[in-house]
C-alpha cells in the first residue's frame, strides 16, 4: 500500500479527472469538445452543438440494468403476493441447528434482492448528480469543483429522497412477514414464520412506485447544448480544457472551418447552435461533407 501512490482521495469526478489529467494517466482526445458520453465510441471529431443530450438511460449500460433489475424486484413482489393469497403460516422445528440456518438463508434469499437494488438505486443518483454539477457550468453561478462531499446528500433532491426510501421500504418489507417461537418447560418447540399478503401487496406498490420514479429520471433527456458527461472521465477531460477552482463553460474561439468551445475561469457566452465545434487547434482538419 504504501508504494501505491494516491492521486486523490476525493469521491468527485472532476477532481478526479484533474489529478488524472495532471498525473498524464489521462489524455484529453482531440477536437471531441462538443461530444457527449455517448459519443465515446464515435470517432468523428467535429460536431454542432445538439439541443437536447442523452438519457442517463442511454449513456451508461450500467443504469440500464440497474432500472431494469428494479422492475424485476417489482415482478418478484407481485408473485410472492400472488403465491401468499391469504394468511399463511409455516411451522418449523427449532430445536436444530439446520433449522436456524434455513429460516436465516430464507431470510437473506428473500430481502437480499430488495437491499441490492436499493444500493444500485444509488449509482443512479450519484450519475445524475453528477451532471446536475457539470450543468451548472453554463449558470451564472458557474461550477465550483470543490463541495463538501456530506453537502450533496442533504441539499439534492435525489439524495434525499432514496435516504428516506431506503429505511421505509426495508420497513414494510418487516412488516410483510413475522418469526415467532412457541417453547414448552423452558425448551424451544418450533418456529413459526407468518406471511401477511395484504402488506406483501403493500409492499409491491411502494416498490411499484420506485422503480416509476428511478425510470422517469434515468429516462429525462437535459436540455441545452452542453454536453452531458454523467461523472464520465474521458468525456469530461476531452471537455475541460482548463482546470480552475470555479468554471464556466462556452464558446471560446472562432474559427475556419470550426469554433472551440471550453472552460474557463470566467463566465463565457453561449456556443453558436449554427457553428461547428472541434475544438482548439481544429483550423488544420479538413471540413466536414
Amino acid at each position: 500500500m504504501r508504494a501505491i501512490k494516491i492521486l486523490t482521495w476525493s469521491s468527485s469526478p472532476f477532481d478526479l479527472t484533474a489529478a488524472l489529467v495532471h498525473h498524464t494517466q489521462l489524455t484529453p482526445a482531440a477536437f471531441r469538445c462538443m461530444r457527449r458520453v455517448s459519443d465515446i465510441d464515435t470517432y468523428e471529431g467535429p460536431a454542432k452543438p445538439p439541443e437536447t443530450q442523452p438519457s442517463a438511460w442511454h449513456a451508461h449500460p450500467s443504469i440500464r440494468k440497474i432500472v431494469i433489475f428494479l422492475w424485476v424486484i417489482v415482478a418478484a413482489c407481485a408473485g410472492w403476493a400472488a403465491l401468499v393469497i391469504n394468511y399463511i403460516t409455516y411451522g418449523l422445528p427449532g430445536g436444530r441447528l439446520a433449522v436456524w440456518i434455513l429460516l436465516f438463508v430464507n431470510i437473506v434469499g428473500v430481502q437480499g434482492p430488495l437491499t441490492l437494488g436499493l444500493h444500485c438505486s444509488e449509482l443512479i443518483v450519484n450519475v445524475i448528480r453528477d451532471e446536475r454539477q457539470w450543468r451548472c457550468a453554463t449558470s451564472r453561478q458557474g461550477l465550483i469543483v470543490a463541495t463538501n462531499p456530506l453537502k450533496p446528500i442533504f441539499t439534492h433532491p435525489l439524495c434525499l429522497i432514496l435516504f428516506i426510501a431506503k429505511p421505509f421500504l426495508h420497513w414494510m418489507f418487516g412488516l410483510s412477514f413475522d418469526i415467532g417461537t412457541y417453547a414448552t418447560d423452558d425448551t424451544l418447540g418450533i418456529f413459526s414464520v407468518s406471511m401477511y399478503t395484504a402488506q406483501i401487496w403493500n409492499l409491491c406498490i411502494a416498490l411499484f412506485i420506485f422503480a416509476c420514479f428511478f425510470t422517469f429520471v434515468a429516462l429525462r433527456r437535459p436540455c441545452g447544448p452542453q454536453p452531458a458527461a454523467y461523472g464520465h472521465l474521458q468525456t469530461l477531460a476531452n471537455l475541460v480544457d482548463e482546470w480552475s477552482p470555479v468554471m464556466w463553460w462556452g464558446h471560446k474561439e472562432d474559427g475556419i472551418p470550426y469554433c472551440h468551445a471550453g472552460t474557463s475561469d470566467r463566465p463565457l457566452p453561449d456556443v453558436k447552435m449554427e457553428c461547428i465545434y472541434a475544438g482548439s487547434g481544429a483550423g488544420s482538419l479538413l471540413p466536414l461533407s
